[in-house]
């Protein structure tokens, strides 16, 4: 992925999990900023790629390989894990410590020197992290989605395959402002410190915002999740889901509060406001499927008393066959006793004769 020129970093995208801590911008997945961005936090997180003239003014601390391209300057130390590329005029004013090879480019400044543990190389690199965001990039514009997943899971070294923190070009990211000029999503269980500003702005589940969102489009706010500001759009849809909570003012185009969400400032909305109750829908839905439940289990009883009345019947018919058959044997033994009762009276008359 070339993080030069428009790049293919097409929003801002914190994943799931990401927090502030003392200045620094944590993540457990990979870090990529494209170019011509300033960052006042410290980066830390897997691999770390910097786009050319990228000002980070903290510490980047990276557990596998880190990229800093042409122009680029970090006001701390750099801490790598495996490898390290370096390109042309890059600035460092604190330390530089790798611990596998170091690929450093041309007039490179690094002030209070640099250890590596594996081979130094002074030269101007092209990595093999930049070969593979090329090809993955080449693979998502095409439309290749299976291709690029299984290219990522193949170069993440049998580990779960992670979310990176995407920090498009020209973007201005500071503990005051995240300010970008393309649509961001932030994830869930996050903790971020600075006012928001983008083009559309979807914020995830059980976040917590130090600070307002502003956007030119809309604004979701997902449930659960605190933010500590005003949320703000010219003519979007701001929409609160539930069990969320807002410490300011919402203003929109439209608004949607979902059941349970919670306002403290004012409410304006240019045009519909709307009121999701999805607690009663649900209960209505899990009450049909009760009675839906409820009604099978009716049938299936008495489909099961319709066989056993049609057994019982079955088994009535069969006595009374057996009942007529032991009548009819009655009454021919009966009939047999009276035809030799009548013979013996006529033999003794005869006698008698």
């Amino acid at each position: 992925m070339s993080l030069r020129g428009d790049g293919p970093i097409e929003e801002l995208a914190v994943p799931s999990g990401t927090t502030v801590e003392e200045h620094d911008l944590v993540t457990d997945g990979d870090v990529l900023v494209g170019g011509q961005s300033t960052v006042e936090f410290g980066l830390r997180g897997r691999n770390v790629a910097i786009g050319e003239r990228v000002s980070v003014e903290n510490d980047i601390e990276a557990e596998g390989d880190c990229r800093l391209d042409t122009w680029c300057s970090v006001d701390g130390n750099v801490l790598v894990g495996e490898d390290a590329y370096l390109g042309e005029r890059v600035t460092v004013t604190g330390r530089l410590m790798v611990s596998g090879d170091l690929d450093i480019g041309d007039d490179v400044s690094i002030e209070e020197g640099f250890e590596a543990n594996g081979w130094i190389v002074i030269r101007n690199p092209v990595p093999t992290l930049v070969f593979y965001f090329i090809v993955l990039s080449q693979l998502l514009r095409v439309g290749e989605t299976d291709a690029a997943d299984e290219l990522a899971a193949a170069l993440a070294d049998g580990d779960d395959v992670r979310d990176p923190l995407l920090i498009p070009r020209s973007a201005e990211i500071s503990d005051d402002a995240w300010r970008v000029s393309t649509p961001a999503a932030v994830g869930d269980d996050c903790r971020l410190h600075g006012n928001l500003r983008a083009e559309s702005i979807r914020v995830g589940e059980r976040n917590e915002v130090f600070g307002s969102l502003r956007a030119r489009e809309g604004i979701t706010v997902g449930a659960e999740t605190i933010i500590h500001g005003d949320v703000t759009t010219r003519g979007g849809t701001v929409t609160v889901e539930a069990d969320a909570r807002v410490l300011g003012d919402v203003s929109a185009g439209d608004l949607v509060v979902h059941d349970g969400a919670e306002i403290d400032g004012t409410l304006r909305a240019r045009g519909e406001m709307r009121l999701v109750q999805e607690t009663a829908e649900e209960q209505a839905t899990e009450g049909s499927d009760e009675g839906d439940r409820k009604n099978d289990s009716e049938r299936d009883e008495d489909e099961e008393t319709t066989d056993d009345a049609d057994s019982n019947a079955e088994s009535d018919d069969d006595e009374d066959a057996e009942s007529d058959g032991a009548m009819t044997e009655s009454d021919d033994d009966a009939a047999a006793a009276d035809e030799k009762s009548e013979a013996d009276e006529m033999r003794a008359d005869a006698e008698a004769t």
